[in-house]
């Protein structure tokens, strides 16, 4: 049986790079393995945030492989492997099953718009005959302002409904919490990840199991902390903090602000390596960004500003 994601605070992982944009597989596993000894539950790498898309089919099961290899935890990954191809999906979701990881992130096949329930139904059923494994989980990756196409709840029940074992949960990056709450309420054992940090506590207050965030690469030993005392008097106050920290961050370019504070982090500069047509952010809006970070309650978890 597959063991399940453990809840809490995950971080869409960063992809570092070399000069020559090849992905730097030893300062992956050691960037993964900061994150899950600084606040994070599990991580979820070859998301957006770590610019799956930009990356081939076969790099991207050469960087779980070498996650794996490093003694990065199967169990606490739940690895991207939506693309617009179904039978590179396939590939991708057999895979990371095969590595035991703890479930797959699924966008929606998202070239084409508009398209109907029954088209997608059709996608993610291929998928799960296809890979035909009991141990398969698969998370819906909601996240429409990105992919276009959105994930509905008429969807969502069929799917349920269909393949109740295998159907384990949603991301959703959408930023609609009542939209959010409305899955937790309609779909009872449906585990539903706030996209961002901002709803952490909402969410968990609302029977979600935590977050999935791109800033959690930066603010995870705050969100870690939220996590943790989501039950005690000053889980709002923590919150609080954490949710201002994560918006003066969403103003700015994520994958290479979010690339440039590793970067100011751990003193590799190469961490500003982006896929075009991603382009690292300039030094002028770096110390724009950390100045303003500094200035926040909550500032003194984040290392290396």
């Amino acid at each position: 049986m597959p063991v399940e994601l453990p809840d809490g605070v995950f971080a869409a992982a960063l992809t570092p790079l070399h000069p020559d944009r090849s992905i730097d597989h030893p300062r992956f596993a050691e960037h993964c393995r900061w994150l899950l000894a600084n606040g994070c539950d599990g991580l979820a790498p070859m998301g957006t945030t770590g610019e799956a898309n930009s990356f081939t089919v076969t790099e991207r099961m050469q960087a779980l492989d070498t996650l794996v290899e490093a003694g990065i935890p199967a169990h606490r990954l739940l690895v991207g492997t939506g693309c617009c191809a179904v039978p590179d999906t396939i590939a991708l979701t057999r895979h990371a099953v095969e590595h035991g990881v703890g479930g797959t992130l699924l966008l929606p096949p998202f070239y084409y718009k508009n398209v109907s329930d029954d088209g997608l139904f059709a996608a993610f059923d291929q998928v799960i005959q296809a890979v035909g494994a009991a141990r398969l989980r698969i998370y819906l990756y909601h996240f429409p302002q990105m992919s276009g196409v959105p994930i509905g709840q008429e969807l969502i029940a069929r799917l349920r409904q269909a393949y109740p074992d295998t159907l384990a949960g949603m991301k959703d990056s959408s930023g609609d919490f009542e939209y959010m709450r409305a899955n937790l309420q309609a779909f009872p054992g449906f585990r539903v990840f706030a996209g961002t940090e901002r709803y952490l506590l909402a969410t968990l207050r609302a029977g979600g199991p935590g977050c999935i965030s791109a800033t959690t690469n930066v603010t995870a030993p705050l969100a870690g902390q939220v996590f943790a005392r989501r039950g005690w008097p000053d889980a709002d106050g923590l919150q609080e903090q954490l949710t201002a920290l994560r918006m003066t961050l969403e103003a700015f370019p994520p994958i290479p602000a979010l690339k440039a504070l590793a970067a100011r982090r751990t003193g590799h500069a190469d961490w500003r390596t982006v896929r075009p047509p991603q382009v690292p952010l300039a030094a002028a809006r770096l110390d724009e960004l950390v100045e303003k970070l500094a200035s926040l309650a909550g500032a003194d978890t984040l290392e290396g500003l």
